[in-house]
C-alpha cells in the first residue's frame, strides 16, 4: 500500500505548442510526484512529431519529452496507463471541453485545468494584462495603444508575448525583438511577424519564447512595466495587477461560452467592448448584459477597429483577393475579417474566391475549417507551407491583392500582382477610456 501511495502520477499534458509548456515549467518540471510521459497538439499544424528538449525539460527527463498528434490521445492513456490529464490550450467552446473530458474519462484517466494560482509568475514590476474572450478581438491593437499612452506618460514598456513556440525549442528558451531583422534571426512564422512587427515598428521590446521565468528575469532590467500581450483568449501567464480584456460583439455569447474566455471576463479589471463600429445595437447590448452578470465592478471601455488602406484606387471596380489573419479564421472561427470589411467598403468589383485554387495543406485547412468564405488565411508555419501561400496567390486570377493581416506579406512572399495593405488600430469611442484608466494605474 505504501509503495503504491509512493508511486509518480504518469502525466499528459494537452496542448498546442504555448500554454502546455509553460504549464509543465512551473507545476512538472522539477516535481518528483510525477512523471510527464508525453505531450500532445492539436490547432497548430505539424508541431506535434518533436521533443520538449532535455534543455527545457530539466534533469528529471534527461532525454526530454515526446510530443504526439492529439489524435493520439486515448491510445496513449491505455499504453502509457496515465492517470492524469491536463489541459493546457485555449479558445475552445465548453462543449469542445467537456468532449475530451468524456473522451479522457473513458480512457480511465483523470482530468485536470490548472488555475492561475499555479501558473502566473509574480513580477517586481507592475503588470498590465491585455487579453480577450475569443481569438482575433482585438488584443494586439488595444496592447498597441496601451504601450502608446504609457510612452506619453514617460514610462518605458516591455511587451511580453504569449508563446509561439512553433520551430527549435530549445534555441527559442528567451527571444528578443527589437528590429526587423530579429524575425529572420528566430525564423518567425508569419504568425508571429504578424504579432511582433507592428510592435518593432513601434519601437516596443518585445519579448517571447518557452521559458516565461527566464524571460521575466530579463524583461525586467529593461522597463518600468512589463505588458502582457495574450494570445487567443488564454490567461497571463504573470500576476496582472491591472486586467484589460477585450470582447468581441461580432461573436456575442462567445464571452461566456469559450474556455478560458470567460475567467478573463470575470477576472478583468477593465472590458473594452470592440467592433462596435461593424457589430449590431442588438449584438453590443447582448455583450454589455453578460458583462454585467459575471463583473458587475468592472469598468466598460466602447470601442471601434476603424479600417484604412494605403492605394484604394487598387480597389474601387477591381477584382481582389482578400488575405486575412490566419488564427481568427481557423480556431477564432470568424468567417471573414478586416480584409473583406474593407473589399465591401472601398468598392471592389468582386471578391475572388481562392478555394478552386488551393494547394497542399492549404486545401486541409479549407476542409478543416469550412465556415470560411471567399478569402485567403495567411497560414505560414513552416517553409512549405509559406511556398503554396505565395504559389496560391500568384494563380489566383485577379487584378490586385488585399492583403489585411498586421504585416507586410511582401517582405516575405513575391506577389506577381498589385497589393494593398488594409490597418486598423483601436479608437475608444467615449468615456472613460484607456488614457484615464491607464491614468490612474501609474498614480497608484
Amino acid at each position: 500500500m505504501k509503495g503504491n501511495f509512493m508511486r509518480k502520477r504518469k502525466v499528459l499534458i494537452m496542448g498546442a505548442a504555448g500554454r502546455d509548456f509553460h504549464n509543465f515549467n512551473l507545476v512538472y518540471r522539477n516535481n518528483r510526484q510525477y512523471q510527464v510521459v508525453a505531450f500532445t497538439a492539436t490547432q497548430i499544424p505539424d508541431i506535434e512529431g518533436r521533443k520538449y528538449p532535455p534543455k527545457l525539460a530539466g534533469k528529471l527527463y534527461p532525454k526530454g519529452i515526446p510530443i504526439w498528434s492529439e489524435q493520439k490521445l486515448t491510445e496513449l492513456i491505455e499504453r502509457y496507463k496515465i492517470d492524469e490529464v491536463v489541459f493546457s490550450y485555449s479558445d475552445v467552446s465548453y462543449e469542445y471541453v467537456m468532449h475530451k473530458v468524456s473522451l479522457i474519462q473513458s480512457a480511465g484517466a483523470d482530468f485536470r485545468i490548472l488555475g492561475g494560482k499555479n501558473t502566473m509568475l509574480k513580477s517586481k514590476l507592475p503588470v498590465i494584462a491585455v487579453c480577450a474572450t475569443r481569438t482575433g478581438s482585438g488584443k494586439s491593437q488595444t496592447t498597441r495603444k496601451v504601450c502608446e499612452i504609457l510612452k506619453k506618460m514617460g514610462k518605458k514598456t516591455a511587451v511580453i508575448r504569449h508563446p509561439m513556440p512553433y520551430g527549435n525549442l530549445a534555441q527559442q528558451v528567451c527571444q528578443k525583438f527589437t528590429r526587423l531583422s530579429d524575425l529572420d534571426k528566430y525564423k518567425c512564422t508569419i504568425e508571429e511577424r504578424e504579432e511582433y512587427e507592428p510592435h518593432i515598428e513601434r519601437g516596443n521590446i518585445v519579448y517571447a519564447g518557452v521559458d516565461y521565468g527566464v524571460i521575466l528575469n530579463q524583461a525586467e532590467k529593461e522597463a518600468q512595466i512589463l505588458v502582457w500581450d495574450g494570445g487567443n483568449n488564454d490567461l497571463p501567464f504573470y500576476y496582472p495587477d491591472l486586467h484589460i480584456t477585450v470582447v468581441d460583439p461580432l461573436r456575442a455569447g462567445d464571452e461566456i461560452s469559450y474556455f478560458p474566455g470567460e475567467t478573463n471576463l470575470i477576472s478583468a479589471d477593465v472590458l473594452v467592448i470592440n467592433k462596435v463600429d461593424s457589430a449590431s445595437p442588438e449584438s453590443i447590448k447582448e455583450v454589455s448584459q453578460n458583462i454585467k452578470k459575471v463583473n458587475p465592478h468592472g469598468i466598460i471601455i466602447k470601442a471601434a477597429s476603424p479600417i484604412s488602406m494605403d492605394k484604394p484606387e487598387l480597389v474601387k471596380g477591381k477584382k481582389v483577393l482578400v488575405i486575412e489573419d490566419g488564427p481568427t479564421l481557423t480556431h477564432g472561427e470568424m468567417s471573414y475579417g478586416a480584409g473583406i470589411v474593407a473589399a465591401k467598403r472601398y468598392g471592389a468589383e468582386k471578391v475572388v474566391d481562392p478555394k478552386p485554387y488551393a494547394v497542399g495543406s492549404l486545401k486541409e485547412v479549407y476542409s478543416k475549417y469550412s465556415h470560411m468564405g471567399a478569402l485567403l488565411p495567411a497560414m505560414g508555419y513552416s517553409k512549405k507551407q509559406i511556398g503554396e501561400l505565395q504559389r496560391v496567390i500568384n494563380s489566383v486570377e485577379c487584378d490586385s491583392v488585399i492583403i489585411a493581416t498586421p504585416i507586410d506579406l511582401g517582405r516575405i512572399l513575391k506577389i506577381n500582382k498589385p497589393s494593398v495593405r488594409v490597418g486598423y488600430e483601436l479608437q475608444e469611442i467615449g468615456k472613460p477610456d484607456l488614457t484615464e484608466v491607464l491614468s490612474k494605474f501609474v498614480k497608484k
